[in-house]
């Protein structure tokens, strides 16, 4: 740093103005640069202090964009900028999670295929279409193609896809190293996948359990329960007797009469005085004739409905919990694919039951309900008739259909939901982490706290990261799932389908003595919830891959939703306290919804989404960046296009204030307004009262500006950067333009050399402060005046940060009330000229105005500046008002206004005669 640099003195080279500005061009301009330059690239600094690193969020790659991805993001780039423009060499990857069931659904509708794991590859398959222009293709409208088919289109697709991903983020301006992008299907997160789930596996963190577990039937595969989403479903509530040995009837009330056959037992409260007589009697179910006890359990709920419920094997998840606290015999009849098993159980005994089951076999649960409900109405089991109820029904959050409860081996991972030991050190973990803001906490305290079970990792679908395992074949043709045969960690990515473990040949596969793959793939959380790992490069022996490690983990930043707390921010503590003993990053930000104008939230099902493309072209990126940032994290925001207009018009204001000012004084030069120049502003050359409390003005906005970034809240610092970036140009500079131009007065009065240096460098110093101040938030308009003010000096982006010791120091004890009151002089002078009706260049022939003492005071030490912008050409009195007058007045506020005391107009400036 140079001696002038710490003194604050700025040398500005001076390039050509434009005739006009606008912000029409300057994204494709400094785009453009920007690549060329690489200024956002991380610099690879190995001190891990001088790092700042963020673990992006990879954005779901389902080719829908919608505002809401514009907001969050927006949020991110303006810390990473910041962060930049302290001095930190930022690690700003991006990624692009592409696997998992929002693909596989595009896919299969996209280009109207379905997997057939029974079909060879077909290397020259062409799908029926390309797009369906957002159309649901029914299953049996898709035509079969192998895995590897369905895998290659999955790729061809995202491809595609993240292609406008990468446009959006562009044309967004965020300054993401584009060297840094990886792929959640990608070679190397492959890798980070299985490395880590085969040390899980080691430790005995990941595991394989035969469970019952939720299911959802259009995709056929197991559902974690981060991943549920409790809604409304219209159903019937059914009145069905169980009957004792005697005949006599106990009735409970069902959504699910179709479930009878699954029946173990019936359950009400311990504390249910109705029933506490039953406890340990036996009924029998009715059509099926299956003997079952009545037992206690105090998740029984008295008031719902009859206060005594059937418990199924499996109805719903209280049915599970029910299963496993009393030991109750499993008695599944729903298959994976939602609908009846094809063989009557052999619980079942009566002959009458048996045909009765016989009719539902096959059928769905819609189909079996009809044909159960009508048996009891014939046997005369059900009471009346059903009664329309809705209740609230686990659907997976993507799927359209309610989940079953299915019976299936899939792989776990502890995440605390069964070890009060690991549950209590997760609630720790998330007390050392810096939640923005901070009341986001106890949403991951309560999601911790009300796990019920381990994490299901599992997914019978096709594409996503497969697990690194084989299982032998014995001798009889049977699996043996205990012994899984795992690869060695130097051999991997590994697919087991078409991979073959070490001490086997092909030939073995899926033959008695031989070996077969583990045909299930890891929930794309799994590999989404090593994203710090993958990008920061863990375990990989390259010598500039532990470099990287070392520099960039633990990272600093987690942005996301905070929608996803329970899935995307747990799933990574989880993981990085199992393998890294420590957290994943010291801070989360966590942003809101974006709700249309009607104040509901934005959702394509709602068709309430606006593509974000729509307003980047016609408000431009900056404004809609400063809608983005001017809203707090963790609160909603409404999208609100008056935002986006009042974000383009600051832009354009910076463009006009900073173009304005830099043309001072090239005239003077003997310069053309667009020929370059040279200018030095040294805040000892700030000399007026006027000119000091603007600076003082900056120093104070620069400290809370900066402590309000430092704390994460990048909109208070927003909004106090563009109050006073409007007061600096509503009033200071309408204050000083006469004497920074050095134009005499209404007498004939030409301002000092000194006087007009103080203005033309307050004037420097404010907007070089103001480029910086609103990079983080106006990336295109401010390297746009800056490359005006510091040609060859590079970008704005790059730049330092603004510290208020300069200011402090060209302030000299002013206090920053000087430019308020002085505003409000002006203010009051501009009132008589509007009350009057006549134009603002009509002079004041003589004027009193009164204020308080620190006004009067304030206002005196920059009259002449008051005078030039009021045109007072004749006699400037102020009455200095006494605080006990001015508290004793009948005006409200008259102790902290300025009021007109008198005045005495001109005549009007004659109208110039058109050309």
């Amino acid at each position: 740093m140079t001696d002038q640099q710490e003194e604050g003195i700025i040398k500005a080279d001076l390039t050509p103005l434009p005739d006009k500005v606008g912000v029409e061009g300057l994204e494709d301009k400094w785009r453009e640069t920007w690549d060329e330059s690489g200024v956002y690239k991380f610099g690879g600094t190995r001190d891990r202090k001088a790092v700042y690193s963020i673990d992006t969020p990879p954005p779901t790659v389902s080719g829908h964009l919608h505002v809401g991805h514009v907001f969050s993001y927006t949020h991110t780039d303006v810390i990473a900028r910041y962060k930049r423009m302290r001095g930190y060499d930022v690690f700003y990857p991006m990624g692009w999670d592409d696997n998992g069931l929002p693909t596989e659904r595009r896919v299969q509708n996209y280009y109207g295929v379905r997997v057939d794991v029974s079909l060879p590859y077909d290397p020259d398959f062409k799908p029926p279409f390309e797009g369906t222009d957002g159309k649901k293709i029914d299953a049996k409208d898709q035509v079969p193609v192998s895995r590897k088919n369905f895998i290659e289109l999955c790729e061809k697709l995202t491809a595609q896809d993240e292609k406008q991903f990468e446009a959006l983020w562009r044309s967004l301006g965020l300054s993401i190293d584009w060297s840094q992008t990886y792929h959640t299907i990608g070679e190397h997160p492959q890798r980070v996948a299985q490395k880590a789930f085969l040390r899980n596996l080691a430790r005995g963190e990941a595991y394989q359990q035969d469970a019952p577990g939720l299911w959802d039937v259009t995709f056929q595969t197991a559902v974690a329960q981060a991943e549920l989403e409790s809604r409304e479903y219209p159903g019937f509530y059914h009145k069905v007797a169980f009957r004792f040995e005697d005949g006599t009837p106990i009735y409970i009330e069902t959504t699910r009469p179709e479930l009878l056959a699954a029946c173990t037992s019936l359950i009400a409260n311990p504390d249910d005085d109705r029933y506490k007589k039953y406890f340990g009697q036996y009924v029998y179910s009715p059509l099926f004739k299956v003997k079952v006890p009545i037992l206690a359990h105090p998740a029984a709920e008295m008031d719902k409905g009859a206060g005594i419920a059937m418990c199924c094997t499996f109805g719903d998840v209280t049915d599970v919990q029910w299963w496993r606290d009393l030991k109750l015999p499993t008695r599944p009849i729903i298959q994976r694919n939602g609908r009846i098993i094809m063989s009557v159980p052999d619980w079942i005994t009566d002959e009458g039951g048996k045909a009765i089951f016989e009719e539902t076999e096959g059928k769905t649960t819609f189909s079996a309900r009809k044909i159960i409900v009508d048996h009891l109405r014939e046997s005369g089991d059900l009471d009346g008739e059903p009664t329309p109820t809705k209740r609230m029904t686990n659907f997976y959050e993507k799927g359209d259909k309610p989940l079953e409860i299915v019976t299936s081996r899939q792989w776990y991972l502890k995440n605390g939901g069964t070890d009060a030991k690991l549950n209590a050190e997760l609630i720790e973990r998330g007390k050392e982490l810096n939640f923005h803001p901070d009341f986001m906490r106890v949403r991951y305290e309560n999601w911790v706290h009300g796990l019920n079970g381990d994490w299901l990792i599992s997914r019978q679908r096709f594409f996503g990261v497969p697990f690194p395992l084989w299982y032998p074949v014995l001798e009889d043709g049977t699996t043996d799932y205990d012994y899984p045969i795992t690869p060695s960690e130097d051999v991997l990515p590994i697919d087991p389908t078409i991979d073959v473990p070490a001490g086997y040949t092909a030939e073995q596969r899926d033959v008695p003595g031989g070996f077969t793959a583990e045909k299930d793939i890891m929930d794309t959380w799994a590999t989404s919830s090593l994203t710090p790992q993958i990008v920061t490069h863990w375990e990989e022996p390259d010598e500039a891959s532990k470099a990287l490690f070392k520099a960039t983990f633990p990272m600093d930043l987690r942005p996301q939703g905070q929608d996803i707390i329970r899935t995307w921010l747990f799933s990574t503590m989880d993981r990085a306290h199992l393998e890294n003993h420590c957290l994943p990053w010291s801070n989360t930000t966590l942003s809101g919804w974006i709700l249309d104008p009607d104040h509901k939230k934005m959702s394509k099902s709602k068709g309430n989404v606006v593509v974000p493309n729509k307003p980047i072209n016609q408000f431009g990126a900056d404004a809609v960046r400063y809608w983005a940032a001017s809203a707090r994290l963790g609160l909603d925001a409404t999208y609100d296009e008056g935002q986006m207009k009042i974000g383009r018009r600051l832009a354009i204001k910076l463009l006009n204030a900073t173009k304005f000012a830099l043309a001072i004084g090239r005239e003077d030069e003997n310069h053309h307004v667009g020929s370059a120049a040279t200018a030095v502003w040294n805040p000892a050359d700030v000399t007026e009262p006027l000119d000091r409390a603007a600076m003082a003005k900056m120093a104070l906005v620069i400290r809370q500006a900066t402590d309000a970034m430092e704390a994460y809240e990048h909109s208070k610092a927003l909004e106090v950067i563009e109050s006073y970036f409007w007061q600096f140009c509503d009033d200071y500079i309408e204050l000083v333009k006469n004497r920074a131009y050095g134009t005499p007065d209404e007498h004939g009065k030409t301002p000092s050399e000194k006087a007009v240096k103080s203005a033309r460098t307050t004037l420097g110093l404010g907007l070089d402060a103001f480029a910086r101040l609103l990079a983080p938030y106006l990336p295109f308009a401010t390297e746009e005046v800056w490359s005006w003010m510091h040609a060859g000096a590079g970008s704005v982006h790059k730049a330092a940060w603004p510290t208020p010791e300069p200011y402090v120091a060209a302030a000299s004890g002013v206090s920053p009330e000087t430019l308020a009151w002085a505003g409000k002089a002006v203010e009051q002078l501009r009132k008589i000229k509007s009350e009057a009706k006549v134009s603002m260049k009509t002079p004041i022939l003589s004027v009193a105005l009164s204020a308080v003492h620190e006004g009067a005071e304030a206002i005196r030490s920059a009259i002449d500046d008051i005078a030039q912008a009021g045109r007072v050409v004749g006699k400037f009195d102020l009455v200095e008002k006494h605080a006990e007058e001015a508290a004793a007045s009948d005006e409200e506020g008259a102790d902290e206004t300025v009021i007109i005391a008198a005045s005495e107009l001109g005549e009007p400036p004659a109208k110039k005669p058109k050309a």
